[in-house]
This record gives structure tokens, sequence and C-alpha cells, in this order.
């Protein structure tokens, strides 16, 4: 027994990327964890949380809707590990490794 949403590729790779981020979210410097860090955690759940919302009882319109907020949430990310990475708060591999994944992530979405 599965909820229908599990079963997506994209909310799957959603979960995985969500969890890559908090990861290296953890240490950004304490001063930011009403900031950044609470920006871009939130910023990658919600990104999973649409796809899950969106996929439960929705014609594929609402379904659609639903994807453009998860990717509106993906462009919030990316521009998080921008400033994450001009604050040297990631470096620069890991600021291409995750990049690379928001990137695949987004080709994902089938628009």
């Amino acid at each position: 027994m599965s909820f229908k949403f599990e079963k997506l590729i994209i909310w799957q790779n959603a979960i995985s990327f969500g969890e890559d981020i908090f990861k290296i979210s953890q240490n950004f410097p304490k001063s930011e964890i009403y900031n950044l860090t609470s920006q871009i955690n939130r910023a990658v759940d919600s990104i999973a949380l649409n796809i899950s919302e969106g996929s439960i009882e929705q014609s594929n319109p609402e379904f659609r809707r639903f994807l453009g907020y998860a990717i509106r949430s993906l462009a919030e990310v990316v521009t998080c590990l921008h400033k994450a990475k001009r604050k040297n708060y990631i470096n620069q591999e890991q600021f291409d490794y995750l990049y690379a994944k928001s990137f695949e992530l987004m080709n994902n979405f089938g628009f």
C-alpha cells in the first residue's frame, strides 16, 4: 500500500535532494539559523510537499499548477545556494554538486 506520489520519480528525487540540502545547511553559521538555513530548508521541503499535494485527487491542470509551485521553490533553493557560496558557507565543489542536482531535478518535471 502506498500513496500515488510515492511512486513518482520526481517526488523521490525531491526527497533525496532535500536530504542533501539539509545536511549541507547544518554547516551554515548559527547566526543564519533563522535566515538562510531556515529559508533553504523550507524551500527545499516545499518542492516535495507541492508535488505530493498536487498529485492527490487533482486534475492534470491542477497537478501542473502544483508542479509550478514546486519549480518556483526549486528556483528559491538555487538562489539560496548562490547566496551560501558567496558567503563562503559552501565551497565551489559543494555548489557545483547541488547545482547539478537542482538542474537535473528541474529537467525531470516534464514541462
